[in-house]
């Protein structure tokens, strides 16, 4: 397993990878609240922007005061300097992912970076 780390987070409430896949250029979090929970603070960013990524149920995320719904397959590009604060809805619990990056730090789409062998 030199080139490559795999792990199961299995049911966790919320599992934070970039520790346990040894995350280098990103940072990743499986998420999963239940129905009519939501994140207990607001916050933004300094330099990372995020992108969500709802895989199942629904919420909505309030950024900036502005109320944004969310539904499975919906995918979400939060700006660093916008205050997010994230929820369920309360007939469904939800489960998101959230990938953190260094906003402008992209080298290269696949086309450009790929090696093909």
């Amino acid at each position: 397993m030199t080139n490559y780390t795999k792990i199961n987070i299995g049911t966790e409430d919320r599992a934070e990878l970039h520790d346990r896949l040894g995350l280098t250029g990103a940072e990743v979090s499986v998420n999963r609240l239940p129905a009519g929970a939501g994140v207990p603070f607001v916050h933004s960013h300094r330099r990372n922007e995020e992108i969500y990524g709802i895989l199942a149920g629904a919420g909505r995320a309030v950024i900036d005061g502005e109320n944004v719904s969310l539904a499975a397959g919906d995918w979400l590009r939060v700006a660093p300097a916008a205050k997010r604060q994230f929820s369920a809805a309360e007939d469904s619990g939800v489960t998101y992912v959230c990938i953190q990056v260094k906003e402008g730090s992209l080298g290269g789409f696949t086309a450009e970076d790929a090696v093909v062998h």
